[in-house]
């Protein structure tokens, strides 16, 4: 996500620090940036000029105090830890000038605690992308409890900049996208795990009879299971509703490292050229 919401504002002409402590995880970002612009380039979609000007403005940093000692905002978008947000948030504020927005990419974790982490909580904000963020229009503006109309403003206002549609939202467990979301994709994973259909049978029903462009499980396995689990938490706890409790198969396939399409093995199998079912029903 952090790579490519810095290839999202570089592009559209703002200088860009990407900061991690892992040199070779910014290498990374750098080439699945320029990656994603040869793919550009190829489909016509930017010129060779763009491209050259996009790489141009990204800069990386293993120091957090340089990489943010002058900017107007910083985007977290670190794993979905909410211990480590917290931890972040506070050395950011620290670092930050005093009229820098914090935003955070969280996917569900309270907007109101991480800005209670600080001591500008005014100016702390959600700014949620959509994977991959080069192509999804949609970014979740949140509210957190204290964040004022400016900075909210401010927000809406950038991300129609960077060709996005905001959408403001406030600050309540998974807020819109992933409440909605996540209990559906909880939903189709019992529905495996209590032996109704397969992995396939589950995806293709939802393809084609709901219209979806891909199937709950493999949207899973590209979000990635330790994330689905870890936003199913935060809404069991948030809400206190069984409802939103993760299905075992969810926590036992984490548990035993299948995180999907980033561990190479979810509800499918991403070792060969084709994607090939991992899982069974139950009952087989």
């Amino acid at each position: 996500m952090g790579n490519g919401i810095a290839h999202v504002f570089a592009q559209n002409g703002y200088q860009v620090n990407l900061i991690d402590i892992s040199e070779s995880a910014l290498e990374r970002s750098i080439q699945t940036i320029e990656r994603n612009l040869d793919r550009m380039l190829r489909k016509e979609k930017i010129t060779a000029d763009e491209k050259k000007g996009t790489l141009a403005r990204l800069n990386s940093f293993t120091d957090l105090q340089s990489g943010i000692s002058q900017a107007d905002l910083v985007v977290e978008a670190a794993t979905e830890n909410v211990d480590l947000k917290l931890k972040i948030f506070n050395e950011i504020d620290r670092f930050a000038p005093q009229n820098t927005i914090l935003a955070t990419n969280t996917s569900s974790i309270s907007i109101t605690k991480i800005a209670a982490a600080t001591q500008r909580p005014e100016k702390v904000i959600g700014m949620h992308f959509m994977n991959p963020v080069p192509v999804m229009k949609l970014v979740e503006v949140i509210n957190g409890y204290a964040t004022s109309t400016e900075t909210t403003s401010s927000v809406m206002e950038l991300s129609k900049k960077l060709g996005k549609i905001p959408v403001e939202v406030e600050d309540y467990p998974g807020f819109v996208a992933n409440r909605i979301l996540m209990p559906m994709l909880n939903e189709a994973i019992y529905t495996l795990f209590e032996g109704v259909a397969g992995v396939e049978e589950i995806d293709t029903v939802m393809k084609l009879g709901m219209a979806h462009p891909m199937g709950p499980l493999q949207l899973a396995d590209f979000i990635g299971l330790d994330v689905c689990l870890s936003i199913l938490h935060v809404l069991y706890e948030g809400f206190g509703n069984p409802k939103y409790a993760p299905c075992p198969l969810l926590s036992n396939m984490v548990s035993a490292g299948k995180l999907g399409r980033k561990s190479g093995e979810g509800f499918y199998s991403y070792q060969s050229d084709r994607k090939e079912v991992s899982v069974s029903p139950s009952f087989k």
